[in-house]
């Protein structure tokens, strides 16, 4: 079968997509790689991978390039799921011969809901689906295809769950950034804490950490973190070095990088032979000559979910990282120059106005080179979900309103979801408008022509992001 994997048309400047781990509004300009569609498409001749939003394709545009499928493949989540049942829906009307599959967290959480979300839908695919795209691709009869639920003759039929892939079968997935290099423009691509223009990709799957609200462990990838072996990571970076002419930065995507201490030492060894920069994800746990090591194999930046800076909220979302474990692991990489990424949830189990001003100043004295405050969103398939849901914390509406701004679904009994909503720019204010990160900021851009031009427009796209995320809480509030 023809076979498209598409990352549909979304909101406007809407981060849910299929490399996204956020599905929310983004703050600044930025695009991930759909990296979990371009790994099944490297298996699949002929495939192709449509990444609509960098592209800028809108709904009538994309539906015009799907409907010469035989297959559609599309990446949904929980907040656009409305919006890309459309799309299949206006694919079908084209071309109704085409089997139309979606996937991603929101199809794995609920796979029955995702089909009966639209007629247009024949399949939800769930947790890694890989090989089970490759098979339905291929022919096979679904009743065969594990790991995915489909519609027949007016019913629905839930397969038996795929095995994760182990170690050695990630090793034998073609490299996806041979996908990125046929498929993608490399240059359409921003992360706003990696250096442009930037490529990344996974050196493994799955996280041992149990966070109640982290969606990926918890409903796709698991808790076991299974990696390609160092020589097949390493090769693939060597390719990528005359793939993308230009590129400033490797990005390991991994969930978290470090959780395997000695395997990240090998590859940074590696990479510091190449004389390539990179960055990462991790916990704030990591000890100080892992740390060394990676800085000196030319490592630049870790992403860290600090979450929240009250111990009580840490247990009551089983963290694993105490603030004191935080704080030294903070220290030994301003000592050693390793840059920060700081990520920060409001709203989680426990969050009060009180705790909500102790995450403030927690964020300030980690004084990470860059934050991002996000609302605390309970994902069908989360621990998290089943609490809010039990306790009646949830509200009614969906996460997103008609215009993809994302609103803040949970109310606690004496902490409103508005109030929560609201913090957050009162968040980003504190940090970024303090006189010691703008002279900071200014000294950087004195230095360098490049950073000056992308602070300056990351700034006028973080002030108009806020003044809209103003006008949506007008609109919505009650007094509006």
């Amino acid at each position: 079968m023809r076979t498209l994997f598409l990352n549909p048309p979304a909101y406007e400047n809407f981060d849910g997509g299929a490399g996204s781990r956020y599905q929310a509004t983004r703050e600044v300009w930025s695009f991930w790689y759909p990296t979990w569609l371009c790994y099944p498409a490297g298996l699949i001749e002929h495939s192709r991978v449509l990444d609509a939003p960098p592209e800028g394709l809108n709904q009538a545009q994309t539906v015009e390039i799907a409907k010469e499928y035989d297959f559609v493949v599309l990446h949904t989540s929980t907040p656009s799921v409305k919006l890309d049942a459309r799309t299949a829906e206006l694919i079908k009307e084209k071309n109704p011969a085409c089997t139309i599959a979606f996937v991603g967290g929101q199809a794995t959480a609920e796979p029955e809901q995702t089909l009966r979300s639209s007629d247009a839908i024949d399949i939800a695919a769930r947790k890694e689906f890989d090989y089970s795209m490759k098979e339905v691709a291929e022919g096979w009869d679904w009743k065969d295809v594990r790991g995915i639920s489909y519609r027949k003759d007016g019913h629905i039929h839930h397969n038996l769950d795929r095995p994760t892939l182990t170690n050695a079968e990630l090793d034998q997935l073609p490299f996806v950034t041979q996908i990125y290099d046929r498929d993608l423009d490399f240059r359409k691509y921003n992360s706003p804490y990696c250096q442009y223009p930037y490529v990344s990709l996974y050196t493994g799957r799955g996280c041992p950490a149990r966070c109640t609200f982290c969606l990926w462990p918890q409903v796709t990838t698991g808790h076991s973190y299974r990696t390609r072996s160092v020589g097949n990571v390493i090769e693939e970076v060597q390719e990528m070095k005359r793939l993308f002419p230009g590129m400033k930065e490797v990005f390991f995507d991994d969930d978290t990088f470090t959780a395997d201490p000695k395997r990240a030492r090998e590859i940074a060894k590696k990479m510091g032979a190449l004389g390539l920069c990179w960055s990462t994800n991790a916990r704030g746990n990591v000890d100080y000559e892992t740390l060394k090591a990676l800085k000196d194999g030319g490592l630049r930046l870790f992403v860290v979910g600090y979450e929240s800076g009250n111990a009580a909220i840490l247990k009551n979302i089983k963290k694993g990282v105490a603030l004191e474990t935080s704080r030294r692991f903070t220290r030994d990489c301003h000592t050693l120059g390793i840059l920060i990424h700081g990520t920060f949830i409001l709203g989680l189990p426990g969050e009060t106005r009180e705790t909500m001003q102790e995450t403030m100043r927690f964020a300030r004295e980690m004084n990470p080179e860059t934050i991002q405050v996000s609302l605390a969103s309970p994902y069908p398939g989360t621990a998290f979900y089943d609490f809010a849901l039990d306790n009646g914390y949830i509200k009614a509406e969906d996460m997103v309103g008609e215009s993809g701004y994302q609103q803040c679904v949970i109310n606690y009994p004496n902490l409103s979801g508005e109030e929560i909503f609201e913090t957050v720019e009162k968040f980003y204010r504190s940090y970024y408008l303090r006189p010691r990160y703008i002279f900071k900021a200014v000294k950087k851009m004195a230095r360098d022509p490049e950073e000056r031009k992308r602070m300056w427009q990351e700034g006028k796209d973080f002030f108009r992001t806020m003044r809209k995320r103003r006008e949506m809480s007008a609109i919505s509030s009650p007094a509006a």
